[in-house]
């Protein structure tokens, strides 16, 4: 009660204000237009608009003083660090507010993965919000680290900063109210909780199932006839730009003065070094003034609409009674922001953060990769036509391509970087099963060697690609060996690597040194040829994702979307 006296006491003016900003041009959220006026800041939080005097000042000198940013959907652990390196990365670039959802260490680790998450993002300085994992597995078609059932979650929701249920993908399971779904849904809806959904390839009429089941938003457009069919009906959609994904060209035309509240930005999921060289959703506003879009409606996209989708009342604006979180800018076209303050303290000027966590033993020593040899790769393909999952660069989604391949007198199916085709294994290394699942994957366009990683949405079992048997094998090895990570193999030998200790999706190291061993990889993805206009290993990722349209790989075999089975290479 004391700092809600102090407050009004400082809005009266009778009190000074722990700080003022002065001399800015300050954006009011809900008229679209800049004004030039006081900002008051006491206890963290804003006081007034107008004329004040405080202990501290702040000459913004000329600059545009703007809320700071909210990426309203993303992935932590895409960014292959802790949520206390990730804040490290992402305040220099405006971004003091996220919605989280961990459901890639929790596939791995369940409850205990959650804890993690929760656990290292209590004193980081931004503010983390989650929404849970609503599926995990995100199928029955593949063989995840754990399961977590409506029961597992609801404790959960008990925490501060847990918002509601994270985007549903299981879309069969919400039209056919499967008793597990609906449970989970349910007790959001007890617990007056946001619920996200995944509508990848949904018509209208699954998003009319969608929203009549209380589920509000969707990061999974990739066309703007699509954006204004949930906009229709009353869903927010959040416009992507990660690593792979990148859907914000294709939607801005969707967006008009009349529907703008109803978008929001968001990152997805997004490596290190694209967060550091390219930035958070500080570049979605970039790129959307870039092609047209009025600053101040980019602007109020990324803050505003997010915060009122969410529900975080004290986000998203510059107004008496909300945070003091916002930023300075040099300039509002190129979004060139100088300082980045939340509670009214300076956070980012030259991006470093104190503080570092160990990780908890529940969450390492996650790999467990049968010894493999030819024989457990060898996939025969008959002597017709094979099924192939042909990607498509920058995008999730792929192509089902049933063509003829190169086979080896005994049918087994010959990789051939002419064509550009290339073998593909997922191996389940949660629970020792054996689990090998092959296919064939064309447009990853590498001339040499293998790629492997453990980041394979959303089970994250180990996911191969090789124009070879031994360099797959040597590329397993070399996995087990990190316990989970990245690694690019020529001739039976490690050319890059990049360890990832923690439930296989984490480094225990830096940012820093996190972006230089992605630097590395890089390097090492020259030397197999592979192509620089897309990032092979988040393609990679995406490959034994089976909610995606149209044709994917999990640790069970090759999976068809679209009719929802598994299906053999030759059907």
């Amino acid at each position: 009660m004391d700092k809600l006296v102090t407050r009004i006491q400082t809005a009266a003016g009778v009190r000074l204000a722990d700080t003022v900003i002065k001399n800015g041009y300050v954006l009011d959220s809900y008229n679209l237009e800049l004004i030039q006026t006081d900002v008051a800041i006491v206890d963290g939080v804003i006081a007034g608009l107008g004329t004040f005097e405080g202990v501290e000042i702040i000459d913004a000198e000329g600059k545009y003083v703007v809320p700071s940013l909210i990426d309203a959907h993303v992935h932590i652990e895409s960014a292959m660090v802790t949520p206390t390196e990730f804040a490290k990365a992402v305040l220099p670039h405006g971004v003091t507010t996220v919605i989280t959802d961990p459901h890639e260490i929790a596939n791995v680790c369940g409850t205990e993965g959650l804890s993690f998450m929760l656990e290292d993002s209590e004193t980081v300085p931004m503010d983390i919000f989650f929404m849970l994992p609503s599926c995990v597995p995100s199928t029955s078609f593949e063989n995840s680290g754990a399961i977590l059932t409506a029961k597992d979650l609801k404790p959960f929701y008990k925490h501060n900063r847990v918002l509601g249920l994270a985007e549903v993908m299981d879309y069969p399971s919400v039209a056919e109210t499967s008793d597990s779904m609906m449970q989970k849904l349910n007790d959001a809806h007890l617990q007056n909780k946001k619920i996200d959904g995944h509508a990848a390839g949904l018509d209208s009429r699954a998003i009319n199932i969608y929203k009549a089941a209380g589920i509000d938003t969707d990061h999974e457009c990739i066309t703007a006839d699509e954006a204004l069919e949930r906009i229709q009906r009353g869903m927010y959609v959040l416009i992507r730009e990660g690593s792979v994904a990148k859907n914000l060209k294709q939607l801005l035309p969707a967006i008009t003065e009349r529907n703008a509240r109803r978008f929001m930005f968001c990152t997805d999921d997004k490596h290190m070094n694209d967060l550091l060289n390219e930035g958070s959703v500080d570049h979605n506003i970039r790129l959307s003034i870039e092609h047209g879009l009025n600053p101040l409606l980019a602007i109020q996209m990324a803050t505003l609409n997010a915060a009122e989708c969410y529900g975080l009342k004290t986000k998203g604006a510059l107004v008496p009674g909300n945070d003091a979180d916002f930023l300075l800018l040099d300039d509002l076209e190129s979004f060139s922001i100088a300082h980045v303050y939340r509670g009214g303290k300076l956070v980012a000027e030259n991006g470093s953060t104190e503080g570092k966590k160990r990780p908890a033993d529940a969450v390492m020593n996650s790999v467990h990769i049968p010894e493999l040899t030819e024989d457990h790769l060898r996939l025969s393909v008959g002597e017709g036509k094979a099924n192939v999952i042909e990607i498509i660069p920058n995008q999730l989604v792929t192509n089902k391509l049933n063509i003829e391949v190169d086979r080896a007198p005994n049918h087994a199916f010959m990789p051939s970087a002419k064509n550009d085709l290339m073998k593909l294994a997922v191996i389940e290394r949660h629970h020792h099963t054996g689990n090998i699942g092959l296919g064939i994957v064309k447009g990853l366009q590498f001339k040499q060697g293998a790629i492997a990683s453990t980041v394979g949405h959303d089970s994250h079992n180990l996911i191969i690609a090789g124009t070879n048997d031994l360099d797959m094998i040597k590329a397993a090895e070399m996995i087990e060996d990190m316990q989970g990570g990245l690694v690019v193999i020529k001739d039976q030998k490690v050319i890059g690597k990049l360890p990832l200790p923690i439930a296989g999706l984490l480094s225990d190291k830096d940012y820093r040194t996190v972006e230089k061993e992605l630097e590395n990889l890089d390097q090492a993805l020259e030397l197999i040829e592979a192509p620089t206009h897309f990032n092979p290993f988040l393609t990679l990722s995406f490959l034994s994702l089976p909610v995606i349209p149209d044709l994917k790989l999990t640790d069970l075999g090759l999976f068809d979307v679209k009719a929802f089975r598994h299906i053999s290479i030759t059907e």
